[in-house]
């Protein structure tokens, strides 16, 4: 009886392994595609970061944060003083539009929060992910 159990076991484990070898191929085309995708979506956050969300008091996110400088997105999720939480970098972004900004605040699958989230991390590609860092 244990014998079978493991055979099927082994086997349940080799199609799944031989599944997920052929999920992570790609070819340069589709690399290509979606790279182009993801550079138009971090375009858009910069041109919202600079000013295209079009707030009441007119002031961007640039005029404190240049070139998406001080969000150290890599450190999300982190405790909030201001939110008086452990929050995600979303829901910062949510208090700046709210408060210095005096705007309508985005939900976290809309286009906008995610192309600003993009334009934050792109900004910081390269620095080591340090989640929980003040």
């Amino acid at each position: 009886m244990k014998k079978n159990n493991v055979i099927v076991l082994s086997g349940v484990l080799l199609l799944f392994s031989n599944f997920s070898l052929k999920a992570d191929e790609f070819t340069d085309p589709e690399l290509a595609r979606w790279e182009a995708q993801f550079m138009e979506v971090v375009k858009q956050g910069e041109d919202l970061f600079h000013g295209g969300l079009k707030t009441p008091n007119a002031v961007a996110c640039a005029q404190c944060h240049p070139n998406a400088t001080n969000t150290h997105p890599e450190t999300y999720p982190k405790f909030q003083k201001q939110l008086g939480k452990v929050a995600e970098l979303f829901e910062m972004i949510n208090w700046c539009i709210k408060n210095p900004l005096e705007g309508k605040q985005l939900q976290a699958s809309d286009p906008k929060m995610i192309a600003m989230q993009a334009y934050m991390k792109y900004e910081r590609r390269g620095v080591k992910l340090a989640p929980g860092k003040h």
